[in-house]
């Protein structure tokens, strides 16, 4: 139940935000949040994670088809008795549903989340696609219940 509810969470969260940004903004633009720090700003990415291999829309589609068929497939027998897993497994979802949507729709993503401490722009679906990873990563970790 939690990796449902929580891709849903970050599904709508993402497409909302993208929707938002993109009916209200025109491409380019940068709205200061904190000055010299965080700033909304709309930009469209034909490539992965930090611009990484720009218009290769047909392998982001493949991988986050096969992510999600995955979790769908595994997702429940994974989690099982772990909530932790089930959380992270649901933001991997999420995420991957949300940036799917964009490839297909669009055939890039839309970006606007604009950290100025570092130069890449990036969206829900990317944050909770790194935050599922390291959650799942965590819980790889963490010893089995009831001891070692």
């Amino acid at each position: 139940m939690a990796i449902a509810l929580t891709a849903l969470l970050v599904f709508g969260l993402d497409t909302v935000s993208k929707w938002l940004v993109a009916t209200r903004m025109a491409p380019g633009q940068s709205i200061p949040v904190i000055p010299g720090f965080f700033y909304i700003t709309y930009v469209r990415n034909a490539g992965a994670a930090f611009g990484l291999l720009q218009h290769r829309t047909p392998l982001f589609v493949a991988v986050a088809v096969a992510v999600i068929a995955l979790i769908a497939a595994y997702g429940r027998r994974l989690a099982h008795g772990s909530r932790l897993l089930g959380v992270a497994l649901g933001m991997l979802l999420g995420g991957a549903a949300g940036n799917l949507m964009d490839r297909v729709l669009y055939g890039q993503v839309i970006d606007f989340l604009d950290f100025r401490v570092w130069s890449f722009v990036f969206n829900v679906a990317d944050s909770a696609i790194v935050v599922g990873a390291i959650l799942f990563v965590l819980d790889l970790l963490r010893p089995p219940a009831g001891g070692v």
